[in-house]
C-alpha cells in the first residue's frame, strides 16, 4: 500500500481542509501549502511549509507563478518504481510528494455575477492548481490526488487504514479530469461567447450524471439523467418532484417539450404532450378554462400523457385533471389542498418546475459525430411581421388563431399542420412523411368545429391538393411560410376558396 510521507494542500474552498490538514499532520505527513491556504493553517497552529520556501523561490508576478517549479512537479510526478526517475530526483533534491489536494478558483461563480468584466474573468483561471491535479491524476499508482472536500473524511480514514487501494486511487484521479475538463469546457465555452464566430472549432462538452433511471425509451434499454455541468441548479436537475415515482426517460423527453411550448405564452396556458407531440394547447382567463379547452382538442390522446401549466395549480383545476389519467402535472407551485387532491393518484408525478434554462445550442447525435445548430427561438410577435399574399387579408381574430397556430407549430414534428381558433388548438396533424396526410389527420382529430379556424404549415405547402382539403373542411385562413415554387398556385387555391393567406418567411421544421 502507498505511505503518504508528505502532502501538499492548496485550495480555494476551504471547507473542511482544517480537519483534514490535522488528521494527516497526526498521521506524521508533512504538509505544504500556499497563500491563503497556508495563513489559515498557520493561524490555527498546524505545523506546515509554506511553498516558496520549500522550493526556495518566491511567489512572483501577484501569485500567478508559485507552485510552477520542478521542485513541486518533479515531486508529484516522479515515478517510485522507475530508476531514471529516482536518479534525477535524488539528484536535484527533489522529494516525493505522495498527496495533493486541490481545487480551482471559482471561475464559474466569477462569470454567474451581473455585469462581470472580461478582465476579471480572465483573473479567475486557475492555472497552477489543475497543472498540479492533472500531474497528480496522471501519476495515481503513487500519488493521491483529492479534488473534492467531500471525499477528506473518507481518505484521511483509508490512509489511517492502509487500506486506499490502487483501484480506489484510480477513481481519484478519473474524478479530477472529470473536474479540469469541465473547468476548461467553462473557460472555453465563456470565451468563446465572446467571439462573433458562435460555433468553435473544438465543442467540449461536460455533463454530471443526477440518476439512474429504470430503463430507456423501452425496457431493455438502459438509461440515466446527467445535468450540464455549471447548471447545477437549474433546469431539470432543480425541478422537484412534490409526489409519486421517479420520472422516466419517457417522462423527461415529454416534460420538456411540454416546458417548451408552454414558454411561447404569457397569458395563462396549458399544453399536454403525448409521445413528444402537444395534442392540447390552450390560453384561457383561467388555468381551468385552458385546461378544459386544451383536453377536449383530444382526450382521447390526452390519456396518459403531460400537462404543464405557467401558473401556480388550483383547486378547481387539480380536480379537472384527477378526471383524467396523466402521467407527469407540472406547475410552478402547489397549495398543500391541491397535492392532496393529487395523491390519491399513485401512478401520478407532480413536478414543480424549476427554473428554466436556455440552451446555447442544439444538439443531434449521429453517427460517429454531432450536429450542432442554434435553437429555434424564432417568434412572430405580431401580424406586422406576416405578408399577406391573397385578395382578402384576414380579419383580427383570424390573425390571433394564426398567431397562435403558429407558436404551437414549430413544437409539432414535421411535416406539421395545426388547425386553431384564438388561444385554442382544433386539430394536429404530425409527423408525416407527406403534407397532405398531416392536414387529413389534423381534420380527422378535430373534435370541435373547424369552420373558421385558420390553418398552420410548419412549411411551405407544396401543392393545392392540401389546401383544397382543408378549405372544404371548413378553414378560412392559413399562415404559412411561403417559397415553394408553387407558391401562385397555391395562392390561386386560396383565393378560389376566398381564404386569407400570410407567408411568415420562416420555416419551423422539427425533425
Amino acid at each position: 500500500m502507498l505511505k503518504i510521507g508528505r502532502a501538499l494542500l492548496s485550495v480555494y474552498n476551504k471547507e473542511g481542509v482544517l480537519d483534514f490538514a490535522r488528521g494527516l499532520q497526526s498521521l506524521g505527513v508533512e504538509l505544504l501549502s500556499t497563500g491563503g491556504t497556508f495563513s489559515l493553517l498557520t493561524k490555527e497552529g498546524i505545523a506546515v511549509k509554506e511553498v516558496s520556501s520549500y522550493t526556495g523561490f518566491p511567489e512572483i508576478m501577484g501569485g500567478r507563478v508559485k507552485t510552477l517549479h520542478p521542485m513541486i512537479h518533479g515531486g508529484i510526478l516522479a515515478k517510485r518504481d522507475d530508476l531514471q526517475h529516482q536518479e534525477d530526483a535524488e539528484k536535484n533534491g527533489i522529494p516525493p510528494i505522495d498527496l495533493v489536494a486541490v481545487n480551482l478558483y471559482p471561475f464559474k461563480e466569477t462569470i454567474a455575477k451581473p455585469n462581470v468584466s472580461l478582465e476579471e474573468a480572465i483573473e479567475n483561471i486557475d492555472i497552477g492548481g489543475p497543472t498540479m491535479l492533472r500531474a497528480a491524476a496522471k501519476n495515481y499508482k503513487d500519488v493521491v490526488v483529492v479534488v473534492d472536500p467531500n471525499d477528506y473524511g473518507d481518505i484521511l480514514k483509508k490512509i489511517s487504514d492502509d487500506k486506499l487501494s490502487e483501484e480506489e486511487r484510480l477513481g481519484l484521479a478519473q474524478k479530477v479530469f472529470s473536474h479540469t475538463a469541465d473547468y476548461d469546457k467553462a473557460v472555453a465555452s465563456y470565451l468563446g461567447g465572446k467571439k462573433l464566430e458562435p460555433f468553435p472549432d473544438s465543442l467540449v462538452l461536460s455533463y454530471q450524471k443526477v440518476q439512474t433511471l429504470r430503463y430507456g425509451e423501452n425496457p431493455h434499454q438502459k438509461a440515466s439523467f446527467y445535468r450540464e455541468a455549471g447548471n447545477d441548479a437549474t433546469g431539470w436537475a432543480d425541478a422537484k418532484i412534490l409526489w409519486g415515482k421517479e420520472m422516466s426517460y419517457n417522462n423527461f423527453l415529454d416534460s420538456d417539450s411540454a416546458l417548451k411550448l408552454l414558454k411561447e405564452f404569457d397569458v395563462p396556458a396549458a399544453v399536454i404532450v403525448k409521445h413528444n407531440n402537444p395534442c392540447g394547447v390552450a390560453t384561457g382567463e383561467t388555468l381551468l378554462e385552458a385546461y378544459q379547452k386544451a383536453r377536449a382538442a383530444d382526450p382521447v390522446s390526452a390519456f396518459g400523457g403531460v400537462a404543464a401549466f405557467n401558473r401556480p395549480m388550483t383547486d378547481a383545476l387539480a380536480t379537472a385533471i384527477t378526471s383524467t389519467f396523466m402521467e407527469v402535472i407540472i406547475a410552478p407551485s402547489y397549495p398543500p389542498t391541491t397535492l392532496t387532491l393529487f395523491q390519491k393518484k399513485k401512478d401520478l408525478r407532480v413536478l414543480e418546475a424549476g427554473k428554466s434554462v436556455e440552451p446555447v445550442y442544439d444538439f443531434r447525435l449521429i453517427s460517429g459525430g454531432l450536429l450542432v445548430q442554434d435553437p429555434n427561438n424564432k417568434v412572430l410577435n405580431d401580424s406586422n411581421e406576416m405578408r399577406v399574399v391573397t385578395q382578402r387579408a384576414p380579419t383580427p381574430e383570424e390573425e390571433a388563431a394564426m398567431l397562435f397556430a403558429w407558436k404551437v407549430c414549430k413544437h409539432v414534428k414535421s411535416n406539421a399542420i395545426i388547425f386553431a381558433k384564438p388561444g385554442e388548438i382544433v386539430g394536429i396533424g404530425a409527423g408525416q412523411m407527406s403534407r397532405v396526410d398531416s392536414v387529413e389527420i389534423a381534420i380527422r382529430k378535430a373534435q370541435v368545429p373547424i369552420t373558421g379556424s385558420a390553418m398552420a404549415s410548419d412549411a411551405f405547402i407544396p401543392f393545392r391538393d392540401g389546401l383544397d382539403i382543408a378549405a372544404k373542411a371548413g378553414i378560412s385562413a392559413v399562415i404559412q411560410p411561403g417559397g415553394s415554387i408553387r407558391d401562385k398556385e397555391v395562392i390561386a387555391a386560396a383565393d378560389e376558396h376566398q381564404i386569407a393567406m400570410v407567408f411568415t418567411g420562416m420555416r419551423h421544421f422539427r425533425h
